[in-house]
């Protein structure tokens, strides 16, 4: 089986996390263990970046400088997109956010790659009556599923999968996923830290898991699935 590396374009929920950040942890860090040795995964998301800044910064003439045929450009960002009060970032969903996923698939398509559009993770927004907001990353993931539709690039949902999971586990339950200490508890957050938007190093395993199981589920994906170690549960 011929070897690809599978790049990953995103923001901080999917960024390798350094020593100072720690327990925080980006997905992407656990996705090469669901992978065979012939998938490489290349973790290219940054902290704190949108579509619109990721490519102002030329990090994804980065990625194509590396890209070769046959491999695949994962893609998902939005929750930085939707910080209207930084024009740096900010990227309309209906415009601007569209116009710049379609750069990041012209760039894998170009290559002889696949691109593959991932909906914006969740954050963890409960309502009054226990379920969770739709809109906790605003019209980002709808736009995704719909740029996903118009260009035939294949989707993997990830926004309805990491509600469905926090809605599992219950209010209480779903904070070990995500940056939930307590004061003096770590001594990188001495203040503590109650953030729903950045994971603990379970919840990056956990939606890791769910992009590989969203990966095996996929019919667009069958020969990227194929290097897949086993069955995901």
């Amino acid at each position: 089986m011929m070897s690809h590396t599978l790049f990953i374009a995103g923001d901080s929920t999917a960024a390798l996390k350094g020593a100072a950040e720690k327990p925080m942890t980006g997905w992407g860090e656990y996705l090469q263990g669901f992978f065979q040795s012939t998938i490489r995964v290349d973790n290219r998301a940054i902290n704190g970046r949108s579509t619109k800044s990721f490519l102002a910064e030329g990090r994804l003439a980065d990625i194509e400088r590396d890209f070769g045929a046959g491999d695949y450009l994962f893609i998902q960002f939005g929750h930085n997109d939707g910080k209207i009060e930084d024009p740096s970032r900010y990227a309309d969903p209906q415009q601007e956010y569209r116009l710049n996923l379609q750069r990041f698939i012209d760039c894998a398509r170009k290559q002889g790659g696949m691109p593959v559009l991932l909906t914006s993770v969740s954050r963890r927004r409960f309502l009054e009556d226990g379920t969770l907001d739709p809109c906790a990353v605003g019209e980002y993931p709808s736009a995704m599923r719909e740029v996903a539709s118009e260009t035939g690039a294949p989707l993997l949902d990830i926004y309805t999968a990491s509600q469905q999971l926090y809605q599992s586990l219950g209010t209480d339950e779903s904070k070990r996923l995500f940056m939930h200490l307590p004061e003096g508890d770590h001594p990188n957050y001495p203040s503590g830290i109650i953030d729903d938007t950045h994971f603990s190093d379970e919840g990056a395993r956990q939606i890791a898991r769910l992009v590989a199981l969203a990966i095996q589920q996929s019919d667009e994906l069958s020969a990227l699935k194929q290097h897949l170690k086993g069955e995901i549960t």
